[in-house]
């Protein structure tokens, strides 16, 4: 009797250690659930005002353009143009796309320049368009590689019927290369010049090769370049949203833009995906045949070379979204240049400094 009476004693006080793990183990789970899904959704509101010091002037670029296009939009005289079609009609398809040429930037204004206004502006004669798009290309030395970009994709963007803008984001100087806070720059200097709702971030070294794929915003964040040569026409990871990639106004301000703080190469497209994932949006696509794109082929910039600390930033998004992006970004113009074929803006981005009209942004929700 004895052995059988110890074992009944036994088994209750096993159970009940196994029953003290689970409860620690199922508590332990869901506070750490509750702490990710605080992160993803705090505090996703799309703020008021985006207040910046320009030349000692404060101007809330949400609430209005600072100084918006008044140049009327050519049509019929003393008649108000309808909305532009929802597919554009004079759409080509597959393009050819050549860069081995000696082709000049004078050879692409005397191309597309005639229907251009200043700063690289257009916008449809025979309609008004969808979309207001500013495209935002972050760039330093690479001329050879603007001249072909602006070659094939002024076209392109006019047969789209977009009122468009092209904005080059100068980095100054031979510091280490900060791709992301340009892309931030580009959208809070186009929103000083016109009341953009959509905007296109491109790399200067792509170009797409088929001109279905829409440079427009949608109701969710776009990555456009889908299928590059470089990568045989395959998307590489399926959260991947580095090269060519659209978003809106409102959805861009939700993210907080990009980071300001990786310096070199890599990271902050895939720092701006986990973004959108927790603002509790998905990235869009074309297909694969849609979205094609070739590369000019270069070798890595000197003062870009890999960040090495991009994978670690990676695990830090949720925690800086609030604190690093639009609501900390600062930085000084050096000079604002208005070619026919696209707006040059040279920008130091290191930190604010003399030398130039200083930008300062601050959010109030």
């Amino acid at each position: 009797m004895f052995k059988p009476s110890v074992l009944t004693v036994s088994m209750p006080k096993t159970a009940f250690k196994l029953l003290l793990l689970f409860s620690f183990s199922s508590l332990t789970f869901f506070a750490v659930l509750l702490l990710h899904l605080k992160a993803r959704n705090v505090p996703a509101a799309v703020p008021s005002s985006l207040v910046i010091t320009r030349n000692n002037t404060s101007v809330n670029i949400l609430a209005a353009a600072v100084r918006p296009n008044t140049t009327p939009t050519p049509g019929r005289p003393g008649g108000a143009l309808g909305p532009c079609p929802d597919g554009p009609p004079n759409l080509l398809g597959s393009l050819y796309v050549e860069f081995r040429t000696n082709r000049t930037l004078q050879d692409v204004r005397n191309l597309v320049g005639p229907f251009l206004q200043q700063g690289g502006r257009y916008r449809p004669s025979s309609c008004v368009a969808r979309q207001k798009v500013a495209v935002i290309i972050p760039f330093r030395n690479r001329y050879e590689h603007l001249t072909h970009w602006l070659h094939y994709v002024h076209p392109v963007l006019m047969r789209q019927q977009l009122d468009y803008g092209v904005y080059v984001i100068n980095q100054d100087g031979d510091g280490a290369f900060n791709r992301a806070k340009l892309m931030n720059i580009g959208f809070v200097e186009a929103l000083i010049e016109y009341d953009y709702d959509c905007f296109v971030f491109s790399d200067v070294d792509l170009v797409p090769i088929d001109d279905r794929n829409l440079y427009r915003c949608s109701d969710h964040p776009r990555h456009l370049s889908v299928a590059v040569d470089k990568f045989n026409f395959i998307l590489p990871y399926a959260t991947i949203f580095g090269g060519v990639s659209a978003l809106s106004k409102q959805q861009f301000l939700k993210v907080n833009g990009f980071s300001n703080t990786f310096w070199g190469w890599g990271g902050e497209d895939d720092d701006m995906s986990q973004r959108i994932s927790y603002r509790r949006m998905f990235i869009s696509r074309p297909d694969s045949v849609t979205g094609r794109y070739k590369m000019i082929q270069h070798e890595r910039d000197s003062h870009n070379d890999p960040n090495p600390r991009r994978v670690q930033k990676l695990t830090e998004t949720y925690f800086n979204i609030i604190k690093d992006g639009l609501s900390t970004l600062s930085y000084t113009v050096r000079e604002i240049r208005k070619d026919l074929l696209y707006t040059l803006v040279t920008v130091d981005n290191h930190r604010s400094g003399s030398g130039g009209p200083e930008r300062r942004i601050h959010f109030k929700k």
